[in-house]
Order: C-alpha cells, then sequence, then structure tokens
C-alpha cells in the first residue's frame, strides 16, 4: 500500500481560498478596468489627432505645444474612463447575465455600484476640469459627448435600435475635441473666443473629421452586434441583428455606410486642402474600396465569419487611415514651408 502524501501536499480550502485571493484584482485595477482601457486608447488618439490635424498649420513654442497637446489627450483620457465607468454602473445587471460581459468588476462584486458610480463622476470632472484649462470649447465638446453617451445612448440601447446611430455621436465627438484645443494656438486659455472653432470659418476640418469618425462606427458596430447578437438578447438590447434573423437588413445597412465611408474619408483631405493632400485621398479611397469589398461579400453569403471580417477590417482601415493623414499634414505643411 502506497504511503500517504505529507500534508503539505495536500491543498486545504484555506489554501485554495488564498489562491483566489491572490488572483483577484485589487479595487484599483477593477476601477481601471471600468474605463474600459482600449477604447479609451482608441479615443484617445482620435482626439490627439483632431489636435495634430489643427496645430500642424500653427507656429508654436515646443513647450506650449506639449502642454497643450498632453492636456489634450490626458483630458479626453479622464473624460472617456468617466464615461465608460458611468456606462458600467447603468448597466450592471444586464452585464451580469451575458456571457460577454459577466465578468466585469460590477457583476462580479469587484466594484460596489457606489464605487463605480464616483469613479465615473470624478474621472469625468478630472477630464472636463483638465480641458477647461486650455479652452471652454474643449471642455464643453467633452462635456456633451460624457452627457449623450451616459444619458441619451445608454439608456436607449434597450429601447430601439436607433441607439447605433446615437451611440455614433459621441464616438465621432473626440477629433472635435482635440481641433478645438489646438485652435487658439499658444493662448493658455481661449474662453468664448475658442468657439469659433466649432462653427467659425476655420471650423470645416473638425466638422469632417466627426463625419469620418460618425460613418465609420456604423458598419463597426453592426458587426459587433453581428458577432454578439445572442449576448445583446440575452441583456435584453435592442440591436438590429437580434430582429433580421437571417441578416440581409443589416448587411444591407453595413454595406449601405461602407460604400458611404469613402466619401466621409475623402472630405478631410478636401476641407482641408492646406494640410492633407493626394496621397490620403488614395489611401482613403483604397482601403474603402476594400472594406466596401469586404461588406459587399458579407451581403452575399450572411455568414459569421465574413461579419468578423468586416470587424477587422475597421479596425485595421481607421488607424491605417488616421496615421496617413497626420504624416501626410506634416510633410505638406513642412514642403510648404
Amino acid at each position: 500500500m502506497a504511503a500517504p502524501l505529507p500534508s503539505t501536499a495536500v491543498p486545504t480550502e484555506t489554501d485554495a481560498d488564498a489562491g483566489a485571493l491572490a488572483e483577484r484584482p485589487t479595487l484599483g485595477q477593477s476601477i481601471y478596468e471600468l474605463t474600459k482601457p482600449r477604447i479609451t486608447r482608441m479615443v484617445a488618439i482620435t482626439s490627439g489627432v483632431g489636435f495634430m490635424l489643427g496645430a500642424v498649420v500653427q507656429h508654436w513654442e515646443a513647450g506650449d505645444l506639449a502642454f497643450r497637446a498632453a492636456a489634450c489627450v490626458v483630458g479626453t483620457m479622464l473624460s472617456a474612463s468617466g464615461a465608460n465607468a458611468l456606462n458600467q454602473w447603468w448597466e450592471r445587471d444586464r452585464d451580469a447575465v451575458m456571457p460577454r460581459t459577466c465578468a466585469r468588476p460590477l457583476p462580479q462584486a469587484r466594484v460596489s455600484p457606489t464605487q463605480a458610480l464616483w469613479a465615473g463622476l470624478g474621472l469625468g470632472a478630472a477630464g472636463v476640469g483638465l480641458l477647461a484649462l486650455i479652452g471652454l470649447a474643449p471642455a464643453l465638446v467633452s462635456l456633451l459627448t460624457i452627457l449623450i453617451y451616459v444619458l441619451l445612448y445608454t439608456p436607449l440601447k434597450p429601447v430601439t435600435t436607433v441607439n447605433t446611430l446615437i451611440g455614433a455621436v459621441p464616438g465621432a465627438l473626440p477629433p472635435l475635441i482635440g481641433w478645438t484645443a489646438a485652435a487658439t494656438g499658444n493662448a493658455l486659455y481661449a474662453g468664448w473666443a475658442g468657439l469659433h472653432a466649432l462653427w467659425g470659418p476655420g471650423s470645416a476640418g473638425g466638422w469632417s473629421l466627426f463625419l469620418l469618425m460618425f460613418v465609420w462606427q456604423i458598419p463597426h458596430f453592426l458587426a459587433i452586434a453581428w458577432m454578439y447578437r445572442d449576448d445583446y438578447a440575452k441583456g435584453g438590447y435592442r440591436m438590429l441583428p437580434i430582429s433580421d434573423p437571417d441578416g440581409r437588413r443589416t448587411a444591407s445597412m453595413m454595406l449601405l455606410w461602407a460604400v458611404v465611408q469613402i466619401p466621409a474619408t475623402i472630405a478631410p483631405a478636401v476641407l482641408m486642402h492646406d494640410r492633407l493632400g493626394p496621397t490620403t485621398v488614395v489611401v482613403a479611397t483604397v482601403t474603402g474600396l476594400i472594406y466596401a469589398a469586404m461588406a459587399f461579400r458579407l451581403c452575399r453569403t450572411r455568414e459569421i465569419r465574413d461579419a468578423k471580417r468586416v470587424f477587422f477590417a475597421s479596425i485595421i482601415h481607421l488607424p491605417l487611415l488616421l496615421m496617413v493623414m497626420v504624416g501626410d499634414a506634416m510633410v505638406q505643411v513642412w514642403w510648404q514651408r
């Protein structure tokens, strides 16, 4: 008969509990998770692109440029973090019944609803406050982004499929935060005067970036809704793929917006011809046609694998185009000088 194992080799309930506690994220890590870091990073990037395209034609002192750019990006990140935390606070009960989201901090009770609420409010206020240091316009755009996302888009998700269009508005506003933050140049605080960047003669470039981001989001989010429609149905959300079993309407809508995206991505080059040139037009056209072709394929097959291809194409298409636009602007302005 084999000798018994030493008692120290047998895991006890206490050992298991200790291991679970050791692996459990800290409160700080859980709050960080509430901010949806990957989405927040993308929001910060689009705000930074708006800032760069607005700033590239101006003359700057290096220190002023660095301070304003940093305040713009950090302020946008804090605002987006607050909005995302408030979104998770609002949707915590629905998140708990969806396999895709049930491991989030609130469903797992790693953060209390009160902690999540205060974290969201505090981060959002900090972001708007920091942006107010460099201008009233970026602070107001940031505040509007939070309010639309939390108070309009979030409660409408279980009510109407139009929520996708409404949700695209706050997703498209961050480039305007950057654009308006750069509009006042070296002035530390522009006050009401800085609002001209939203509706004055020089505002068209910023709004073209808003249009680009708005149109890009529709097929992107419809692809996500298609891939996770069972999850969304369990959560009680009203998404187009849920009411479209064969996917015909969803695929047609994705193709329509993918085609509209081509002129929308060319528009910044037309409206910012002093800083964007043929390179942006060519890349926007080629990548847009490829993207539309993938959406067309989805229309023909209406299979989940093609919906995934459209999704992955969307997350390649946008960063590539934004990088080309920034590089093109820097080259064009340098060449002109």
